[in-house]
């Protein structure tokens, strides 16, 4: 999953990308509004933790402009005005989630995480999709109840994948969940990893859909395969 961290606080913001990247996001940090938007613009974020106080105004007039331009992405607001004309304001604008420095670092994950299972209308922390079972915290994953071992990059794709269940996902979207914007990345390194991720879970995970990109296998589908190994054991 892709988080856009704007914070102009390089030593605050150092932390956070530390912090992400070793709990298995990729992770984009800006430190102005006008480079916020151009990255929302060019990178396919699924959540942004937005500051208030920066060099080039306030985080929350960017937010009001992007709900006005219906840009729905998740956003959590981490800022030091923490008087609560401060936090309705926020919440009023359009935020999802409000968090006053300083803060826990454990505690920004799980509110990341809350926020990314609301939007997808989620009331369980696991994901769960046909015999897969993916724990967003723990980042472990089991399928027909056995444990299944990926690198974080197949875990961060796969992850991609059941967080949109159905959707066709371009490979712009998928490369966006894995690669910050300035990563150096061979041309094929996103078709490796599909290809490790098939070949440990089976073919039929991921759907090659042809000019438009790839999507999870259906429920039904995945349960099928399982069906069919167990027979053939």
């Amino acid at each position: 999953m892709h988080v856009l961290i704007v914070e102009d606080d390089a030593l605050v913001a150092s932390g956070i990308r530390a912090g992400l990247e070793h709990a298995g996001w990729s992770v984009e940090v800006v430190g102005s509004l006008s480079a916020a938007d151009h990255a929302l613009s060019v990178l396919q974020s699924d959540v942004v933790v937005l500051d208030r106080r920066l060099t080039d105004g306030d985080g929350i007039d960017l937010l009001r402009q992007w709900r006005v331009r219906e840009i729905g992405v998740p956003v959590l607001m981490l800022t030091a005005l923490d008087a609560i004309e401060h936090r309705i304001e926020g919440l009023s604008v359009g935020a999802d989630d409000y968090l006053v420095k300083p803060f826990d670092l454990d505690e920004l994950i799980a509110r990341l995480h809350a926020l990314l299972r609301r939007a997808a209308g989620r009331a369980s922390p696991d994901i769960v999709h046909g015999p897969l079972r993916f724990d967003p915290r723990t980042r472990g994953l089991t399928m027909a109840g056995h444990h299944v071992s990926l690198s974080r990059r197949e875990t961060a794709l796969l992850e991609t994948f059941l967080q949109a269940p159905g959707q066709v996902l371009s490979a712009a979207r998928l490369h966006d969940s894995l690669y910050g914007f300035n990563d150096s990345v061979e041309s094929n390194a996103l078709n490796v990893h599909l290809h490790h991720l098939r070949r440990k879970l089976g073919a039929e995970v991921i759907e090659t859909v042809r000019g438009l990109g790839y999507r999870l296998g259906t429920a039904q589908t995945l349960h099928d395969m399982v069906s069919i190994r167990r027979q053939q054991t």
